[in-house]
């Protein structure tokens, strides 16, 4: 069933209809004041327009013969909800609303409010509460990273004649060999090991003197490429030179995530040209890091029809969480910010562009996780899913491709049951069903339930960027009773987290409550591990790069401190088939 189409039979249509009603107004009221336009009128044209064919003086490649399509993921790191043209930005990406205007653009779409938890989404497929990725990001000194024993995407490619190839930022861990992008799957990678990282040096220090080099290409730090080239360039480069060897007659897996415009905030200069009337100096230049990577998509745009991918071929662009206002990022007018559960945190820019789309210059609004990408690209791609492995994603091809309600009809946001900072949280407040000091967040339908700490919650409008440094009296602000550690919200009728519903509707909430428990019981053991002096890259030749060794005597290899605990627990884990598949919890950083 599709979000915003509700059955009699469902539970939580139960006071749907007068939560609508209720809102109404206020929805009305918001446009109006808030200037919140249709995004589908907010589509800017590309000014510079593409060379044909003919003008490169060059033929494309015979197509491939094959039905399977090649497949590129762009993901783009702590880009903000309201920073791309066609969502009213001031800063202009003619490339991406051009290509967002041509395909279909996901104006219902999630993601995880942090780095490592949206990719560990996207690869597997599953929640965090199912990887154990539960609590923040996997830090440089931690001995952690995705579990050995999940199937990743690029595996289940390859098993269907896929050429897999992965350009930019990993952030799922490296303390052991097995946990590099070439031992998940990848043909070869060419990027950054890291969260972070100096845009042009490619250094990344975690604390004081622990400091190292991070730019890698396969197996090994990348020093012949260290020629001071700004990473989104070099990255484009690296997408150029594998479109231009490979042959398209063969399907090809391209994932590119970017490091921009993650801070630090750098970019080179011609990139400002357009925004020196931009006062704020962090606004200014995450304006010229975006700018470099709208250029940078056009450029591998151009590669794909350049050497005969691109009538063949489906493009999907993605953020991996919301902006942070400090650093130069715009959710407005979403609520809240990178790192938290409000819409701010965790809604994202995101659009598919292909040929092979039935229904073209459309806005799908059915809702669409990052873990659908998962199943629908391994059938896209004529692959089977193993009946053992337990997805929480959906096939949502069709949703997107010819218009249909969506299979999905809700999203487990994430429970951290490390993250306990709501002091006042307690079994009571959450009616005996959940202890509400616990950071968790759900969504079914319309409705949407935050408990314990959502984070940073203030609404951040555009006129903030005006003033010479960050000016928080600019935002709007709220103060709510102490204790409080339950919201709901109809997100349906009102997207900005305005009205909390959570006194008029119990019912609702103890009903949220309990789906927050079922997904609870299917859980597996955090995995934040302390960190390991071993990791400094002193001890390693300068580079950040694997560390661990373990005792064969004592431990088998590929066994991982609670991976024998996921095992034992797989059965009780795993869905009867023919069950929804996203029935699992989650949380993180980056």
């Amino acid at each position: 069933m599709a979000p915003g189409r509700c059955a009699p039979q469902h539970w939580l249509c139960k006071g749907t209809m007068l939560a609508g009603g209720l809102l109404a107004g206020f929805s009305v009221l918001s446009l109006l004041t808030y200037g919140y336009l249709s995004w589908d009128t907010l589509g800017s044209s590309l000014e510079e327009t593409e060379p044909t064919r003919a003008e490169l003086g060059e033929k494309p490649a015979a197509s491939a013969p094959t039905s399977q399509p090649h497949i590129v993921f762009i993901l783009a790191d702590d880009q903000g909800f309201r920073d791309v043209g066609y969502h009213g930005s001031e800063i202009r990406t003619p490339t991406l609303d051009r290509l967002a205007a041509e395909g279909v653009k996901l104006e219902n779409y999630y993601v995880q409010p942090m780095c490592t938890p949206s990719r560990s989404q996207f690869i597997t497929g599953k929640y965090q509460i199912h990887t154990g990725l539960q609590h923040s990001v996997i830090r440089p000194t931690q001995p952690n990273c995705l579990p050995l024993d999940n199937v990743t995407l690029p595996q289940k490619l390859k098993e269907v004649g896929y050429s897999t190839h992965m350009v930019g930022k990993w952030h799922l861990g490296f303390y052991r060999k097995e946990c590099m992008p070439t031992q998940r799957g990848f043909d070869s990678f060419f990027g950054s090991l890291l969260g972070s990282g100096d845009y042009y040096t490619h250094y990344k220090c975690d604390s004081p003197g622990i400091c190292g080099y991070d730019l890698y290409e396969n197996d090994n730090a990348a020093w012949d490429h260290d020629n001071g080239i700004y990473s989104t360039q070099m990255y484009t480069q690296k997408v150029q030179q594998i479109l231009a060897s490979h042959n398209p007659r063969t399907p090809i897996f391209l994932y590119i995530a970017y490091q921009a415009v993650h801070s630090p905030l750098q970019a080179p200069g011609k990139y400002f040209e357009h925004y020196r009337s931009i006062n704020n100096i962090n606004r200014r230049r995450y304006a010229a890091m975006l700018a470099c990577l709208d250029e940078a998509i056009n450029n591998v745009t151009l590669a794909l029809k350049r050497y005969g991918y691109y009538d063949n071929s489906i493009l999907i662009y993605s953020s991996d969480n919301g902006g942070q206002p400090m650093a130069g990022g715009s959710n407005w007018p979403l609520r809240g910010s990178k790192g938290t559960y409000w819409e701010g945190g965790i809604r994202a820019v995101g659009f598919v562009h292909s040929p092979l789309l039935k229904n073209k210059g459309a806005v799908c609004k059915e809702l669409v996780h990052i873990t659908d990408w998962f199943p629908t690209l391994i059938t896209l791609a004529e692959g089977q899913i193993d009946e053992e492995i337990q997805l929480d994603g959906y096939d949502i091809w069709e949703t997107i491709s010819e218009g249909r309600r969506s299979p999905r009809v809700d999203i487990l946001h994430n429970i951290d049951p490390i993250y306990t900072k709501a002091k006042n949280g307690s079994w009571a407040a959450g009616f005996g069903i959940w202890n509400t000091a616990i950071q968790s967040a759900i969504r079914v339908n319309h409705w949407k339930l935050l408990t314990g700490n959502p984070g940073y919650s203030d609404w951040v409008p555009p006129q903030s960027f005006s003033n010479a440094g960050p000016n928080r009296w600019h935002n709007e602000r709220v103060s709510w009773s102490a204790g409080k550690t339950v919201w709901l919200f109809n997100i349906t009728a009102d997207p900005y987290e305005r009205v909390d519903l959570s006194g008029k509707y119990p019912e609702i909430v103890k009903q949220l409550l309990r789906r927050l428990s079922q997904f609870n019981k299917t859980a597996v053991p955090v995995r934040y591990p302390a960190k390991d002096p071993r990791s400094n890259p002193k001890l390693n030749g300068g580079v950040w790069g694997p560390w661990f060794k373990e005792d064969e005597k004592k431990k088998k290899p590929g066994k991982m401190k609670g991976e024998n605990k996921q095992k034992k627990n797989k059965k009780k884990t795993n869905q009867k088939k023919g069950q929804p598949l996203n029935c699992r919890l989650h949380l993180a950083s980056g």
